[in-house]
């Protein structure tokens, strides 16, 4: 998972994140799109916003996937009032992607193949098994 982080002098919502969330195929990225959107942000200081994008366009390019069957990366976008707001919010999403992917995994045996990269050490929340 990758995360930027920007913002605007004279923004409304100046605090912003990008996270961009790699699944292994279009139909899991999917499926996650469709289980986290369904909670909206309990805060009106707090926006969000999701969309699938494919592997290589997860830079900031304006350039869309060539492929709908190419779109691997579920990317979120947050704008908050304050720096605090939005590491709340995030936190908080962090934990519902945590519940989706454990359960993809317990039904899908493809979903956490690999091992992943930079440990997961002290993210809230989550329980690693080893």
């Amino acid at each position: 998972m990758t995360g930027q982080m920007v913002g605007e002098e004279g923004d409304k919502f100046p605090c912003k994140l990008t996270l961009n969330i790699p699944f292994p195929t279009p139909h899991l990225a999917t499926t996650a799109l469709r289980a986290l959107s369904v909670d909206q942000e309990p805060s009106p200081l707090v926006k969000r916003s999701f969309a699938l994008a494919a592997p290589s366009s997860t830079s900031a390019s304006s350039e869309p996937p060539s492929n709908e069957a190419e779109k691997t990366i579920l990317r979120v976008e947050y704008a908050a009032d304050t720096n605090r707001m939005l590491r709340v919010a995030v936190n908080g999403f962090l934990e519902s992607v945590g519940v989706v992917v454990g359960v993809m995994k317990e039904l899908d045996v493809d979903v956490v193949g690999d091992e992943i990269e930079g440990g997961l050490e002290g993210v809230q929340g989550l329980e690693v098994k080893g």
